[in-house]
């Protein structure tokens, strides 16, 4: 029988009820795992670099574990046996946690059974951007002294993936650097581009500070660096001013940030939706939108590479070539993929001056158009459409021939012409999808054409 307790004498009753517990076997309760998150850091009190690690797993994806000098870092569910993870943020103007951090890690230990180690060095990348950069060498040899106790559990070098946004894919790089290239992966999203586009090889991330380095620019006028720093370089839309992002200085610090942060959520969605983000090796965005780069054939052997946590991007030949910028569209709003389709018009007949025919694509969902150029003397001319649709549901074409001045002669105002698409790869032209007979535009008139696609 349990006693009854009143006014001071519950304390104890506590004592006799968990005495009472403990006879009859039961174990006491498990405390819950003690959660560390990032630190704040004020203008005063920024600069001094003050780092910390924070392990989340599988099993606590929500729950940062702080790794110190003390910790046995297997009691909070290290693996060594896992690849291993670690994210490092770039500079924090206003000294706060960034937004982005638990979409990151979530993402992630969603997508694959990982250790996942966030680096937390806010103190250090407040106050001044260069005061930021002046930190990078030091939280390099911090993180490349962490690693290396990692390593004494069995950690190998290629299972690491660093994850670096902005100024910490240039952190990645020198780790990288201090363990000579032997790292496995480093992903740079955006990395920075002030003090760092001229810099040297030794100064910033460039592909001999990993097996595999690959870098997602998408700010390239502004924060983020404009030359290539990787085995691939995944230039979005051009590698700036990305669709949904204001393009006007009174949207305030959305101007400022948001092409820059792209590349995160680039990455977040690829990890979360099966659509690929897919991209095409070209010599430059020009040359790809004109058609010119529609196969992965030159330097990749018909391996597309893709945004994510496939083996070198899905890239099948070792070791990749370095330095290769590739390019690929993305809609303006989470999960950004989209499919690309090459499409062509032959002319029948040369003419003396350029030709350009409005290509509009139509389904029961999406309306999407690009203008592609033949130039003069020439018959044929190129273009790569983006869709959300896959190209089978396309299901109409719509053709315009665009005229830039009144001609009194009726028949310069007329082409005659043959249309084709195929979906991008274009490995061969089993794909083309061509339609049956030619088709002759009047100036300024639309011509509406069924699409027949099949579906593979």
């Amino acid at each position: 029988m349990l006693p009854s307790c009143w006014g001071r004498q519950l304390g104890w009753c506590g004592l006799l009820l968990w005495l009472s517990i403990g006879n009859s076997g039961a174990e006491p309760p498990t405390p819950p795992p003690k959660c560390t998150d990032f630190q704040n850091a004020s203008l005063l009190r920024g600069t001094k670099l003050k780092v910390q690690f924070l392990l989340f797993t599988s099993k606590n994806p929500n729950c940062g574990q702080l790794v110190s000098e003390k910790s046995d870092i297997q009691q909070f569910g290290f693996n060594a046996s896992l690849d291993t993870k670690l994210i490092i943020h770039g500079f924090r103007a206003l000294g706060t946690k960034p937004s982005w951090i638990d979409k990151v890690i979530g993402a992630i230990l969603r997508a694959t059974d990982a250790n996942v180690i966030a680096v937390d060095w806010v103190y250090g990348s407040t106050v001044a951007y260069f005061s930021a950069v002046g930190n990078v060498v030091k939280l390099g040899l911090e993180i490349s002294s962490f690693l290396k106790k990692l390593m004494m559990l069995g950690v190998s070098e290629s299972s690491v993936h660093i994850i670096g946004v902005s100024l910490g894919a240039h952190v990645g790089g020198m780790v990288g650097r201090f363990y000579e290239g032997r790292l496995g992966r480093i992903t740079g999203l955006d990395p920075a581009g002030p003090e760092y586009t001229r810099a040297s090889l030794e100064e910033r991330l460039d592909p001999g500070d990993a097996l595999f380095v690959e870098a997602i620019h998408t700010d390239t006028d502004h924060w983020g660096i404009r030359i290539p720093v990787g085995h691939v370089d995944y230039f979005v839309n051009g590698g700036q001013d990305q669709p949904g992002c204001p393009t006007f200085m009174y949207a305030g610090y959305s101007y400022l940030i948001c092409d820059h942060m792209r590349a995160v959520h680039l990455y977040i969605s690829a990890l979360e939706n099966s659509c690929p983000l897919m991209a095409f090796p070209c010599s430059s965005y020009k040359a790809f939108l004109d058609g010119h780069c529609v196969d992965c054939f030159n330097p990749f052997l018909l391996s597309c590479p893709k945004i994510g946590l496939l083996e070198q991007g899905g890239i099948k030949i070792k070791p990749p070539p370095k330095e290769v910028k590739v390019y690929l569209l993305t809609t303006s709003r989470a999960p950004y993929c989209v499919h690309h389709s090459l499409v062509e018009f032959h002319l029948q007949e040369p003419r003396n001056k350029d030709t350009n025919i409005e290509v509009t694509f139509l389904s029961s969902n999406v309306s999407v158009k690009i203008t592609i150029n033949i130039p003069r003397h020439q018959l044929q001319g190129n273009g790569v459409i983006s869709h959300t649709s896959p190209q089978c549901q396309i299901n109409q074409v719509k053709l315009k021939f665009q005229s830039s001045t009144r001609l009194w002669r009726k028949d310069w105002n007329i082409i005659v012409g043959k249309f084709c698409t195929a979906p991008l790869p274009v490995n061969n032209n089993d794909h083309m999808t061509c339609l049956p007979v030619p088709v002759t535009l009047q100036a300024g008139l639309v011509a509406t054409c069924d699409l027949n696609i099949n579906c593979v």
